[in-house]
């Protein structure tokens, strides 16, 4: 006969994001395996890691991951650190509470109990009841207090191929600075006032990642993969409309304090891709949204839709040149020529500028272990240094991000390295308003004339 789980698609869907990329075995079910604890720890010895989940009733679930089920007899005297955690069902979403203690339950009296300075703070008994002291109540806000009767217990194996407890603290700091990073940016204000969202211009060759960017940017700010902005492949640009996006705080979320603005790919041929003379009027703000790009033909002062008259507001305040690091090696002469005729623009019209290297292959390897600086490998530093060398942008503003674009699932390495872009951008968005002179602070005039 088929044992099946109590465990739901969606509770399942949580454990792998608190856990990692893993999947989940069903060892044991006290309901047709027996309430036995022998039994139970007999059941899941030398199986590896382990999920222990005990549901209190049908809205809350208190489960542990432990190393080795074996070293639960009493007799074992070797360590066992454990992850204990909660999930709670409130309304339509799934709230999780997490604590490691360095210490694991063992057999007790025909008990499993886990013992933290000689005080009982769990148990499991036979009888089907559970108990948890005041402390693990907290940690986990849990509630009820004391003995309570569970409607199952079930332990599953933990199956992935880099599985373990360190990992799993990695995954949990590393959803602590996401959270932070999160924080960072919806409480974020443009220098001094001057404008209420800041303009960051994506451009960057046909397939580069540029929509994939604006893409995973909203993914991590809805909490779930999108794909608002159609992806073309490596060598067709989907993209032809200028576009212009706004990024809610959620699907009903209020609109954040900045905006991506998507453009046509650079291609190396002539007479396709963006056109470079399109480049001075974007920059510029005399472009509006959607407008259909002709690579052979630029906007002018005479297209019905061209902004004559820009406001600061409207202009660009940050370029994002984009690169697939994984390419940066195989440009052709003629697409540097372009980059750096694009570049020669920005820097005439003065506008803050980053490189934003996307397809990058592991995130978890490009994070130092305090999340806050970047530990490049061989491969990746010697792009950053062909950036570097290729348009002269400081090592600083060089950033790299792995764009969602095949996941079905967000991953907060992925998220800091998005988050953390971002985050560059708006920094250096702040410098260019902050440098700019006082006269073009209000409406900006003579639009038409060079940057200079």
């Amino acid at each position: 006969m088929e044992v099946t789980t109590r465990l739901t698609w969606n509770d399942e869907n949580h454990l792998r994001k608190l856990l990692g990329n893993v999947s989940l075995s069903l060892l044991y079910k006290s309901s047709v395996h027996g309430g036995s604890i022998e039994d139970m720890v007999q059941r899941c010895s030398h199986q590896g890691y382990t999920i222990t989940m005990t549901y209190i009733n049908e809205n809350m679930i208190v489960a542990f991951v432990l190393g080795n089920y074996i070293n639960l007899r009493e007799s074992s005297t070797e360590p066992n650190d454990s992850l204990w955690f909660s999930l709670q069902k409130k309304n339509d979403t799934t709230e999780i509470e997490t604590l490691f203690l360095n210490t694991a339950p063992k057999i007790i009296d025909k008990q499993l109990v886990c013992r933290l300075s000689e005080n009982d703070i769990f148990i499991i008994r036979p009888d089907n009841k559970i108990y948890l002291d005041r402390m693990m109540i907290k940690n986990l806000k849990l509630r009820f207090y004391g003995h309570l009767q569970f409607l199952e217990c079930e332990v599953f194996r933990v199956e992935g191929t880099k599985y373990n407890l360190d990992y799993t603290k990695r995954i949990m700091k590393a959803r602590e600075h996401r959270n932070k990073l999160l924080a960072d940016i919806r409480a974020y204000k443009p220098y001094a006032d001057l404008v209420s969202e800041i303009r960051i211009l994506l451009v960057g060759p046909v397939g580069s990642g540029k929509s994939s960017f604006f893409n995973s940017v909203k993914s991590v700010f809805h909490g779930h993969v999108t794909g608002q902005a159609i992806v073309g492949s490596d060598t067709t640009s989907i993209t032809e409309r200028y576009r212009i996006y706004s990024v809610k705080d959620g699907k009903n979320g209020k609109s954040l304090p900045f905006m991506l603005c998507d453009t046509m790919g650079l291609d190396g041929a002539e007479g396709a891709g963006l056109c470079m003379d399109d480049i001075p009027y974007i920059l510029k703000g005399c472009i509006p949204d959607r407008y259909q790009f002709n690579p052979r033909k630029p906007i002018t002062p005479e297209h019905s839709t061209f902004i004559t008259s820009p406001s600061l507001k409207d202009r660009i305040h940050c370029v994002a040149y984009v690169l697939d690091i994984n390419s940066i090696d195989n440009l052709s002469s003629k697409m540097l020529a372009k980059f750096k005729q694009v570049h020669k623009e920005v820097l005439n019209c003065g506008v803050a500028h980053v490189a934003l290297l996307t397809k990058v292959d592991d995130c978890s390897e490009i994070l130092q272990d305090n999340f806050l600086n970047l530990s490049r490998s061989m491969t990746s530093q010697r792009q950053v240094m062909n950036v570097h060398k290729m348009l002269g942008i400081p090592i600083s503003s060089i950033l790299m991000v792995g764009n969602y674009a095949s996941d079905l699932e967000l991953d907060p390495m992925n998220d800091i390295l998005i988050l953390s872009a971002l985050r560059q951008m708006l920094r250096a968005a702040d410098d260019f308003l902050e440098d700019l002179p006082l006269e073009e602070t209000g409406a900006i005039e003579r639009v038409l004339q060079p940057c200079i």
